[in-house]
């Protein structure tokens, strides 16, 4: 029988989460009485995740384990799992707890209306008043600056139908953001609120250069805004010298007051413009690096060794 649901969860040393993971999102898509299939995709844990994922498959057929050969990321094993899916409508979902499994109903039933995706927005998070503010003002700034609508507060907790998810699986970019190319595709969509959780156990895996990683993808991949400032802003900075320059020469020409040299300003001129010119080469620098890892054209991800597909 096909699956009607597939449920793609990305892990990394999550042994102890997983226990009540599984409880209740197995109580949940039990309850919905249609097929589903609830993909892990074990992003190279270090600990015991594997081994638990592994007895939970032998306990129940609708577990599945995608088991890739090292760490790629979040953003990749969610699409690990996308690219496994087969149910006609598929919900990503991070393995954390803080998305709650008890919400997959309502959306289930909004994908039933007629939805292609329905997505979910974080009215409020229960994480410290940094990182909350650092979340707020990335969606903010990447609604601002994408040339698609992002909705703001929309991670990647969702549910997708098939054609969705075959869009996903045909995009051949390395650099990924769930929640940006699901915007991008467009189709018929609708967000639910909801207050996402705090951790059930542990410390959160993404760290700070993880998610900022994951925040210049998305800035990147959706905006030339950056390279666009940076070239206003060389403008600026052109235009401000020719004044000054204009200003000195009609000094020098119609008044006897002469500009000093100085050190001091002279030093600061340099660093100023030294900097500008450091930060548009950074920028440039980003947009280029992608293209070498897309020009590569090397696998998203490796795939040591699936569990539960030939059932």
């Amino acid at each position: 029988m096909a699956n009607k649901y597939s449920v793609v969860v990305p892990i990394f040393n999550e042994e102890d989460t997983l226990p009540e993971l599984y409880r209740r999102l197995d109580g949940v898509m039990s309850k919905i009485g249609e097929p589903y299939e609830i993909i892990f995709v074990d992003d190279g844990s270090k600990d015991r995740s594997l081994e638990s994922m592994r007895a939970l498959a032998d306990k129940n057929s609708s577990v599945k384990i995608i088991s890739l050969s090292r760490n790629f990321g979040l953003q990749t094993a969610y699409s690990a799992g996308l690219d496994h899916a087969s149910g006609d409508a598929v919900i990503p979902m991070d393995g954390d707890l803080q998305d709650p499994p008890e919400l997959i109903p309502d959306m289930i039933a909004k994908w039933k209306e007629g939805y292609d995706v329905v997505y979910t927005i974080k009215s409020k998070r229960k994480e410290g008043i940094f990182k909350r503010f650092l979340f707020a003002a990335f969606y903010r700034i990447l609604r601002a600056a994408a040339s698609v609508e992002m909705p703001l507060d929309a991670g990647s907790f969702s549910v997708m139908s098939r054609r969705v998810v075959d869009v996903f699986k045909s995009l051949p970019e390395k650099n990924r953001l769930i929640s940006g190319i699901r915007a991008w595709v467009g189709f018929k969509q609708i967000g639910i609120s909801f207050e996402r959780d705090a951790r059930y156990h542990g410390d959160p895996r993404q760290t700070f250069f993880r998610l900022l990683r994951m925040a210049t993808d998305g800035l990147f991949a959706f905006s030339t805004v950056p390279i666009r400032i940076a070239t206003v802003l060389g403008f600026v900075a052109c235009g401000l010298s020719l004044i000054l320059i204009f200003l000195v020469v009609l000094l020098r020409i119609f008044t006897n007051i002469v500009p000093e040299s100085g050190w001091a300003s002279l030093m600061i001129t340099v660093t100023f413009f030294g900097g500008v010119q450091l930060v548009f080469i950074g920028v440039l620098g980003e947009y280029i690096s992608r293209i070498f890892d897309e020009v590569k054209n090397r696998p998203l991800y490796l795939v040591k060794d699936k569990i539960g597909f030939d059932r």
